[in-house]
C-alpha cells in the first residue's frame, strides 16, 4: 500500500512527531504541502493530510494543496493538534474532510490530540499543553494509524 502524509508543523514540531508516528505504522513518506507532489498524491492509495490550528483553521499551506489536487478516487484521513479542545459542533478538521469528499476521496477518519501552544496569551505564561504531544497522544496516533492500514 503506497501511503503519503502531507503536513504543516510550523510552531514546535508537535504535528510533525503525530505524522512521523503514524508514518512509521504506515510505511509513509512525509512531505511539507510544498514537497508534495499532486500526481503522487492522486496515485497513492492512502494519504493523510495534517496541521496545526491557526485561530480556529488549519495551515492555509494545507486547504490550498488539497483545493490544487484534481478529483481522485482514494482514502484520506485528516489530523490536527491544538491548544485548545475541538468543539464537536465545529470540529477543526471538518471544512478539510468536506474538501476532500468533494475532490472524490473516501475520507477514513479523522484524529485531534492537544499540544503546546504559545499564541497570544498563551506566551504570556510559557504556553499551555506544554508536555503535550504526551506519550499517550502518541500511542493514541499510532492506534488510529494502525486502523487505517
Amino acid at each position: 500500500m503506497k501511503s503519503v502524509i502531507v503536513c504543516t508543523s510550523v510552531s514546535h514540531g508537535n504535528t510533525r512527531r503525530v505524522a512521523d508516528t503514524m508514518a512509521r505504522v504506515l510505511g509513509a513518506a512525509v512531505v511539507s504541502p510544498g514537497e508534495a507532489d499532486l500526481a503522487e498524491l492522486a496515485a497513492a492509495d492512502l494519504v493523510g493530510f495534517g496541521s496545526g490550528v491557526y485561530l480556529g483553521r488549519l495551515h492555509p499551506n494545507l486547504t490550498g494543496l488539497v483545493r490544487a489536487l484534481p478529483n481522485v478516487r482514494g482514502r484520506a484521513f485528516v489530523f490536527a493538534t491544538s491548544g485548545l479542545p475541538e468543539l464537536r459542533p465545529a470540529p477543526y478538521t471538518r471544512p478539510l474532510v468536506r474538501r476532500l469528499a468533494a475532490k472524490g476521496f473516501r475520507v477514513e477518519g479523522t484524529f485531534t490530540c492537544r499540544a503546546l501552544d504559545t499564541w497570544g496569551p498563551f506566551g504570556l505564561v510559557g504556553g499551555v499543553n506544554r508536555q503535550r504531544p504526551d506519550a499517550g497522544d502518541l500511542a493514541a496516533a499510532r492506534a488510529f494509524a494502525e486502523r487505517l492500514r
